[in-house]
């Protein structure tokens, strides 16, 4: 089977606001909102104020989930609502679930008195193995390790929601956004799935995640530029945000009355041995495999700023010289796992409009004409490639 999949739910949230409406208003303006004072020396994009209980209604249930799975659920029910779902028991109960999702909060404290104390904890051979295993079976709570399971977003998201058909949650950074999308629409296509959740969410004001991203040499620190102006100074700007897109067989949704946002046409990936040249040689591989893609299509690029797999994917765009490009990341900053669902979701607000958004920044051309399809891609920091095909219907 190859069963035509419309988008059509998108639950969106990110420092620009919340929903389609708000994004669109927010790019059209050139709005960025980021942080530079907050977690010096790194620059961060967090989210303004949210009124979770409109989605989360129980205080009960907001106290027990951490910020990221807060931002999930509540990105998760703007999908169920864009979608016309929400609250239909007989849809959700078989509706399926995949979340692509990192690990949880941490306990800043022992991390903390850790790293201090490795550093005196004596030369011989074994002492540094030593302390840490005394401090981590000494100083770690039982329960941080449960709060930390990335499986718990969808768990949460069944519980507030009602979702609860089979649910998958998958780890790996930016792949796990991709490998989200891509087994959606692969099981919908062929006939596992007739509606799929998918997505994820990211809290980019953890200060244990910007410690471990600038432990790789990833983090934007100093001064904020645009994604394709940080070859000097590489890095990205961790960008706090929820995305979810409800996925749907053409025929499912029409026997229900929904509307499709978009089509998804197609969503390819791999993982390249980052050797120099490889992610650009991969992403022309990639671009083979996808359906006939047209002039008059936009690129909406999931480019971060990390290099050099964000100069490897410039170098591939500048193949493809005649699209309109948008990093979207200049914008909304870096969401790892959920960034590709966001890009997905931008891209269909697009072609749903047949409008493009103006440049994120000066390098980038304006679009030509009514837009009809968007290819999405998405480079990860550290490993994996992905593309998707997004296309309006008719």
């Amino acid at each position: 089977m190859n069963r035509e999949t419309w988008i059509t739910g998108v639950g969106i949230l990110s420092c620009l606001g919340e929903g389609p409406e708000a994004h669109w208003q927010a790019f059209a303006s050139g709005k960025i909102n980021f942080d530079a004072a907050g977690y010096p020396p790194y620059i961060v994009h967090p989210l303004p104020p949210v009124n979770f209980d409109a989605q989360i209604p129980k205080k009960g249930d907001q106290r027990q989930m951490e910020p990221w799975q807060r931002i999930g659920v509540y990105a998760a029910g703007l999908a169920l609502d864009s979608a016309g779902v929400k609250g239909n028991a007989d849809i959700l109960g078989r509706m399926d679930m995949i979340v692509a999702a990192g690990g949880g909060e941490r306990d800043l404290a022992v991390d903390g008195r850790i790293l201090s104390g490795l550093p005196k904890a004596g030369a011989k051979v074994g002492e540094h193995d030593r302390f840490l295993n005394e401090r981590l079976m000494s100083d770690l709570r039982p329960t941080l390790f449960l709060a930390q399971l990335s499986n718990l977003l969808a768990g949460n998201i069944s519980i507030v929601h009602g979702v609860t058909g089979s649910s998958r949650t998958f780890m790996g950074e930016e792949s796990a956004g991709v490998d989200a999308v891509r087994i959606a629409l692969a099981r919908i296509r062929a006939g596992q799935s007739d509606i799929t959740l998918v997505g994820g969410a990211q809290n980019s004001e953890r200060k244990e995640m910007l410690m471990l991203y600038e432990f790789g040499g990833f983090a934007l620190k100093g001064a904020f530029t645009p994604v394709w102006d940080r070859a000097a100074h590489p890095g990205f700007a961790l960008g706090s945000m929820g995305a979810f897109l409800v996925l749907e067989a053409s025929e499912h949704a029409r026997s229900r009355g929904a509307k499709p946002l978009a089509r998804l046409a197609a969503v390819v990936n791999a993982r390249s041995n980052r050797e120099p040249g490889a992610v650009t040689a991969t992403l022309h591989k990639l671009w083979a495999t996808l359906p006939p893609v047209r002039p008059d299509c936009a690129v909406i690029s999931g480019a971060c700023g990390a290099f050099p797999a964000t100069a490897e994917e410039r170098a591939f765009l500048d193949t493809h010289a005649e699209l309109a490009v948008r990093a979207t990341g200049t914008r909304i900053g870096h969401g790892v796992e959920p960034h590709f669902a966001m890009n997905i979701a931008l891209a269909a607000m697009a072609v749903e409009r047949r409008a493009l958004f103006p440049p994120c920044d000066a390098g980038e051309r304006a679009a030509r004409g009514a837009l009809t399809q968007a290819v999405v891609t998405g480079v990860g920091h550290w490993r994996g490639e992905g593309l998707a095909l997004v296309e309006a219907v008719e």
